[in-house]
């Protein structure tokens, strides 16, 4: 089974281990640290195994009515098993909770597993942000869902 709920300062060590192994560039631990701490703006979802263990984070910044999705990862090894889909989930029911009316996020163009996810969800194309990723000068699709 797994849980869902809001991330804490406790679970930054586990956090950034998912970001590094997910993704080219990823977040410094201070990130994560100053996210928890000082970002007024920051909600972070966390799934957790009956047995305690991260398996994947969802975070946002909430600026008064919209959201921006900052980053989604789930381990390798649970991949495929709706994860995503379920922290996804819970950000957009955490995100109309604060009174959210717009919900976005970049996608790297070739990440057509992640885009699919987010239009079931009900996201929509946006537009191209040109070179967004620095790893590799890949273009982002701006996606979209009104909540």
């Amino acid at each position: 089974m797994v849980y869902y709920r809001k991330m804490t300062a406790g679970d930054v060590d586990a956090v950034h281990k998912i970001e590094v192994a997910s993704f080219p560039t990823p977040w410094t631990l201070d990130s994560f640290h100053y996210e928890m701490r000082e970002n007024q703006h920051a909600h972070y979802l966390v799934a957790q195994t009956d047995e305690g263990s991260l398996i994947g984070f969802c975070g946002m910044w909430i600026v008064l009515d919209s959201a921006q999705i900052t980053n989604v990862a789930v381990v390798e090894s649970a991949r495929g098993q709706g994860i995503g889909e379920g922290l996804m989930r819970e950000a957009m029911m955490l995100a109309k909770a604060h009174e959210v009316e717009v919900m976005s996020l970049e996608v790297r163009v070739s990440n057509i597993v992640a885009q699919n996810l987010y239009r079931k969800l009900g996201f929509n194309d946006g537009g191209i942000r040109k070179g967004y990723y620095t790893d590799n000068q890949e273009d982002a699709l701006v996606m979209w869902v009104n909540l």
